[in-house]
């Protein structure tokens, strides 16, 4: 990225403050621009958010920080210092299996993994090993080519998917359970491998086999860490940094509409009738969405929209004990004996969700200051089926206490007496505070036909100053994804500046 250009007096208007929207500002506020940030929400973050009840403080949704090196390079391109502090966590994660008293404890080292799998995956540490290797090839090959990169046109990345090594032409139409199997023999190597796939998503069932390259920058690039303070402390250094840069954040304002001349977008009109002007406008919400919402396109219509692939949905409970849970890691996962059946079905039998599986992330086990004293804060992630094929959650709660009595039961440790702050989401509440269609929590899905150039692109087919950046555009979803796509886009915009001054 350039230096710092205060010639450069261009503004840009910001829309949503999640990840990719800090970011974007970021880079353009470096560089010169003069930003402005507009945020539906009351405050910053987006899905990266925070709640603060009774003394507790919960990360509502992303919970592991991976990829540090993306971050570190954005603050570097940014000639800034990263606002936050994360240290490595080891393990990275352990895994429970419905009717096991056996918790397994996810080490970066292979061999202290096989030690605990020595009965169920005999050469389990070789065959990792193997695994990762590959894994490793997919995430050399691929990342730079595809991932990091403004495609043109259709042709543009279909020359693109050329450069990629053939060898990992298979992957594309193999499913992640299909890569591991060929790698691992028993379900629970298997399933323990697999989880990762749960990060775009969708299920290891219907996730293309390309992305086990997330298993390399889970197990050898990088692993995961705990950010000091909770993972909000991203947002609130971002906010910080940005406020020194002279970015002005103006909340609880929802753009409604927008009036346009030509091929440029003039300005986009807010929910009380507020015109906002600029040069050049970067969206970070839904990208789909918002092309539908309030661009009013034919393409991105809601009968459009729902012939799409979305996300999965999320059922998220913020839980605050008055106990602590010294037998519970930071990031667990508990996993029931349908793993497959549940995985495999949850979007096409949503009512079958008896014992559904879930995450659990101990906030409070490295960050006190997230509890009062003696007390612990716990953050549930159950994936459900998004709107499309669950509407009502009027089972909210027989679900949520069905969760808690399996953790209770798993941990040996009854909670029920011990809750002093309960908050849940469901599908309908992530819809509605964040506009994903069909509370899809993470946008659009990783299909086939929605990676790539196949998502919807980050410049706008109609106005040549209206950018896009964030989940449901290049390169996809994720944190790490998130902070490359505000450089795909920050890239996009530079690129239209310079086309324009030639002109």
């Amino acid at each position: 990225m350039a230096e710092n250009h205060p010639e450069k007096k261009k503004k840009v208007l910001v829309v949503g403050a999640g990840l990719a929207g800090l970011c974007g500002a970021m880079r353009l506020a470096a560089n010169g621009y003069r930003v402005t940030l507009l945020e539906k929400n009351p405050q910053a973050g987006g899905r990266l958010n925070q709640i603060k009840k009774d003394g507790f403080t919960f990360d509502t949704g992303p919970s592991f920080f991976s990829m540090s090196y993306e971050f570190e390079a954005f603050a570097r391109e940014c000639n800034i210092n990263l606002p936050f502090e994360f240290v490595p966590l080891d393990p990275l994660y352990s895994v429970n299996f419905k009717g096991s008293d056996k918790t397994y404890h996810l080490y970066k080292d292979p061999e202290k993994l096989a030690a605990q799998l020595a009965d169920e995956e005999p050469g389990f540490a070789q065959k990792m090993e193997r695994y990762l290797e590959e894994c490793g090839k997919a995430f050399d090959d691929t990342v730079d080519i595809v991932i990091k990169r403004n495609f043109q046109s259709l042709f543009h990345y279909a020359q693109s998917l050329m450069e990629v090594n053939p060898r990992h032409l298979p992957k594309l139409y193999r499913s992640f359970w299909k890569q591991v199997c060929r790698y691992f023999d028993s379900d629970e190597a298997r399933r323990i491998v697999s989880l990762v796939a749960f990060f775009l998503g969708r299920t290891p069932f219907d996730t293309s086999a390309i992305y086990t390259l997330l298993s390399y920058t889970e197990f050898r690039y990088d692993g995961y860490y705990n950010v000091k303070g909770g993972m909000y402390r991203i947002v609130e250094g971002l906010v910080d940094e940005l406020s020194r840069a002279g970015v002005e954040i103006v909340y609880n304002t929802e753009i409604k509409s927008f009036e346009s001349s030509g091929k440029q977008l003039q300005a986009l009109v807010d929910s009380q009738g507020r015109r906002w002007e600029a040069d050049h406008f970067l969206v970070n919400a839904d990208a789909a969405v918002f092309r539908g919402m309030v661009m009013q396109r034919k393409k991105y219509s809601q009968r459009k929209l729902s012939k799409k692939s979305w996300t999965m949905g999320y059922l998220t409970i913020y839980l605050g004990l008055k106990t602590k849970l010294p037998q519970v890691n930071h990031h667990n996962y508990y996993l029931g004996t349908n793993f497959e059946a549940y995985a495999g079905n949850i979007m096409r039998q949503p009512d079958a969700l008896e014992k559904p599986y879930y995450y659990v992330n101990v906030l409070s086990k490295h960050n006190p200051d997230c509890a009062p004293a003696g007390c612990e804060s716990l953050f549930f992630v159950c994936p459900v089926p998004n709107l499309k094929y669950k509407a009502d959650w009027s089972d909210r709660d027989t679900i949520v206490q069905s969760i808690l009595e399996d953790f209770s039961e798993r941990i040996g440790q009854d909670i029920a007496p011990e809750i002093i702050t309960q908050t849940v989401y469901t599908p309908e509440d992530w819809r509605d505070q964040f506009n994903l269609h069909y509370g899809g929590g993470l946008g659009l899905s990783h299909s086939m036909l929605q990676i790539g150039a196949l998502r919807p692109r980050n410049v706008d087919e109609e106005f040549c100053n209206l950018f896009y950046a964030g989940a449901s555009t290049v390169p996809g979803a994720g944190l790490p994804m998130s902070v490359i796509s505000s450089k795909l886009a920050f890239e996009r915009i530079v690129e239209a500046d310079s086309t324009r001054d030639k002109g």
